[in-house]
């Protein structure tokens, strides 16, 4: 069932937005006559490796950098990327992702190589299901850009800060998926955008109907800073971006 709506929904999801895509894709060409595609490597499930489709919202070759984790104030974001990112037009090329059945509508986030590495083993349950253009964490950590900015090594905060919820929330999602949740998760993606607290409320709520632990539910209503933590599965926060052993 939910490989249905997956298949559905990108395919009406293309057709409607194909006009505004266009239009945003001319525009990004237009800035330095470059492809207003990137094409990302990430992991796929399983542990394989795939091509995800992003509209460009960086300049030319931003990943040459080495940085994968980005904040708002990240030089390489160029001003008509500020828009693309906001309104999450970057995303919805994903949808041809899902479409040919690499991505999924809800799941968790798909990562570079690099930071699947550094994955607990209890984190690499996150591969088990097809990695999705949004989830929780998604709408919990839509801002994600302003947690890390001034950050002087974002790669290091996100480990400390956003991954050890992200994953979290992603491992809620693989161990209680349904056509239902998906459903429910794409329709509160789409009203975070334009009534984030009121996401945030449904999120909570959805969280705690599906037993999850109370400090996750309490990180996910996003009332507070949020606190450093140890990822799922270790027991001491990140201190460094060396591999587990």
């Amino acid at each position: 069932m939910i490989r249905i709506v997956d298949v559905l929904v990108s395919l009406v999801g293309l057709a409607l937005l194909s006009p505004v895509l266009l239009i945003f894709m001319v525009l990004v060409w237009a800035q330095d006559r470059k492809s207003p595609l990137y094409f990302a490597p990430r992991v796929s499930k399983g542990g394989g490796q795939f091509t995800m489709v992003k509209l460009r919202s960086m300049v030319v070759n931003a990943d040459s950098s080495g940085v994968n984790s980005t904040s708002a104030g990240d030089a390489r974001i160029t001003p008509l990327g500020k828009i693309i990112r906001k309104f999450k037009l970057d995303e919805l090329t994903q949808l041809w992702n899902v479409l040919v059945g690499e991505m999924s509508l809800v799941g968790p986030r798909p990562q570079v190589q690099s930071d699947v590495d550094l994955y607990t083993d209890e984190e690499r349950e996150m591969l088990t299901v097809s990695p999705g253009i949004t989830d929780f964490a998604s709408i919990v950590f839509s801002d994600e850009g302003d947690i890390l900015a001034g950050s002087q090594n974002p790669d290091l905060d996100y480990n400390r800060k956003i991954r050890p919820w992200k994953s979290r929330l992603a491992l809620v999602y693989v161990r209680h998926r349904s056509a239902r949740l998906q459903l429910k998760l794409v329709y509160l993606t789409a009203v975070a955008i334009l009534k984030k607290p009121r996401a945030l409320a449904s999120v909570a709520n959805e969280l705690e109907r599906l037993g999850t632990d109370a400090m996750v539910v309490q990180v996910a209503r996003r009332q507070s800073p949020v606190p450093e933590y140890p990822p799922p599965g270790a027991s001491e926060v990140v201190d460094s971006l060396a591999s587990p052993c």
